[in-house]
């Protein structure tokens, strides 16, 4: 069941917000990354889905569950005549996932290329209050590690992107 949309809110800010008010309610431990991070940090990218890097503890992947159930989650890509059992014995054994819900393309990675698993992205991020909730980002530094180790097209505009920021940011400092 899709909210309503507010009024002057595009479709893309609305369904990250709706993706992380999910997360925050279920009180997934998870590290934003990808484009949401990108534009936390200052880009102008526009994303349509959610990437997350998330811990994988019996506790959180139970509670993932719940809340991907909630908004009726499917494997993005995936023939819907073919069986996907949605529990936390199915995401302990895989580790990257890219699900289509109700509220939008959320991709939940249990390994970042470039930055590693869960513990060490936790390891390089900050604190920020998104949408009134408080959420890990990815640092801008490993951020744009990842971006280069991807390779994709997309990744490296932003990248070049992201290094422009950094660059006027590390200019600040040295001021």
């Amino acid at each position: 069941m899709k909210s309503e949309r507010q009024a002057g809110v595009p479709a893309p800010v609305e369904e990250v917000r709706n993706q992380l008010e999910l997360l925050a309610r279920h009180n997934i431990k998870c590290v934003i990354i990808g484009g949401v991070a990108a534009v936390y940090h200052g880009s102008s990218e526009v994303t349509h889905d959610l990437d997350v890097c998330y811990d994988r503890s019996a506790d959180n992947l139970s509670r993932l569950v719940v809340a991907l159930k909630s908004v009726n989650a499917f494997l993005r890509g995936a023939p819907r005549n073919i069986p996907f059992i949605l529990d936390a014995e199915t995401l302990k054994k895989g580790l990257n996932f890219t699900f289509d819900t109700e509220i939008g393309n959320l991709d939940l990675l249990g390994e970042v290329r470039g930055v590693g698993q869960f513990k060490d992205v936790i390891e390089d991020s900050e604190t920020a209050s998104i949408f009134g909730c408080d959420f890990q980002v990815l640092s801008l530094e490993k951020l744009m590690e990842s971006k280069r180790v991807a390779g994709r097209e997309k990744d490296l505009r932003t990248l070049t992107e992201l290094e422009a920021i950094y660059e006027y940011r590390q200019s600040g400092e040295n001021s």
